[in-house]
């Protein structure tokens, strides 16, 4: 296949990650709050892995070291102005008590996507076994998301069929995202390795401001211990990609 089929395919793969919704449906309450504090814990731990075991290393070897530090901080400062901007912060629960209309968290979602395409992409055009792993680190993060995103629209009032569609249809901004990464990126070889540093800032924003909040919100021992071991197994998952497809 070729390197624009995976990125298209991969993309595709992740937006159907918006149908996982409907499964929140079905799931009882508090079974379902478990499940995804651990899942938190888990896309946490991909994302750094992501970030500093894959992306920042990549960036790395295509620009200065200074250059891709400074760019990935500028674009960590950057995603926090655009979740200010388009209240782009993602609940992690069910039944999200969420004041923003149900329009401003899609217009919010579909830029999120479409940065998510175009960084895997960015990665698939540097190193096929790059994509991959960046597609692991998303596609983890995406369904936390998705399960918050569709709570969002319901609480927001929206018909389950329609908030599904919606979140479906905005999922498929990846889609879009990707291509247009992949025809960018063959343009302006440069072009990858500082969409790799504002990935690797991305990944660390979502992670330290979105996701682990959402973990420190544990208050019995237990389930905190287990949930930073599965941080932990994040973070491992991301280093055996990289050693055993290296």
């Amino acid at each position: 296949m070729s390197v624009l089929g995976l990125i298209i395919v991969s993309n595709l793969v992740i937006s159907l990650g918006a149908l996982v919704g409907v499964v929140s449906l079905a799931v009882n309450k508090e079974r379902l709050e478990r499940v995804l504090l651990f899942l938190v814990a888990l896309s946490t731990g991909a994302l750094m892995g992501g970030a500093f075991l894959h992306l920042l290393p990549e960036a790395v070897e295509m620009l200065e070291s200074e250059r891709v530090f400074l760019v990935a901080l500028l674009a960590f400062m950057g995603f926090f102005l655009v979740e200010k901007v388009l209240h782009w912060h993602h609940c992690h629960k069910r039944d999200c008590d969420d004041h923003h209309l149900g329009q401003i968290n899609l217009f919010g979602d579909s830029v999120h996507n479409f940065l998510d395409g175009l960084i895997i992409a960015a990665a698939f055009m540097a190193e096929v076994k790059l994509g991959w792993a960046t597609v692991l680190a998303v596609a983890l993060h995406e369904i936390p998301q998705e399960i918050g995103d569709f709570g969002v629209l319901l609480h927001a009032g929206w018909e389950k069929r329609k908030a599904l569609v919606a979140n479906f249809l905005v999922a498929l901004m990846a889609v879009a995202g990707g291509v247009a990464g992949f025809y960018l990126s063959s343009s302006v070889e440069a072009f990858i390795g500082y969409l790799m540093a504002v990935a690797a800032g991305g990944f660390i924003y979502i992670a330290a401001s979105d996701l682990m909040p959402e973990l420190k919100k544990e208050t019995d021992l237990r389930k905190s211990l287990v949930s930073f071991g599965v941080f932990g197994l994040g973070v491992g998952l991301m280093w055996l990609f990289k050693v055993f497809a290296g």
